[in-house]
């Protein structure tokens, strides 16, 4: 079963970053990680950088893909980035967390998810 959820999430991030270049985003990383944890996608949305949690889902038998970004993993994504931005020589002045959730054949981005 562990082997199937790891293909869906690989497809589902592959779909939400193809998404994201469709909108006009520019990636700048995939499957960033750090001793902290890893984030799915990383892209620029004009000046702001974007840190994108990717989760897909077959069926709703466990629920919308977006609720298991609760709180602890909320916390964790944020750890993460603060590490990134730490070891970047970049500034930002605008920082976002947006979910993706991907349902089958639906895509829905949640722009500003969480701060």
């Amino acid at each position: 079963m562990k082997k199937i959820n790891k293909i869906c999430g690989t497809i589902g991030e592959i779909d939400a970053e193809k998404y994201l270049k469709d909108k006009g985003y520019v990636i700048v990383a995939t499957n960033y990680r750090n001793r902290l944890g890893e984030i799915d996608i990383i892209a620029k949305d004009k000046n702001v950088l974007v840190f994108v949690e990717v989760k897909s889902r077959a069926t709703l038998a466990f629920g919308r893909p977006y609720e298991a970004v609760d709180g602890r993993k909320q916390y964790k994504i944020r750890k993460v980035a603060e590490l990134y931005l730490l070891s970047t020589n970049n500034y930002y002045a605008d920082v976002r967390f947006d979910v993706i959730e991907i349902l089958g054949d639906e895509i829905n981005h949640i722009i500003n998810a969480f701060e």
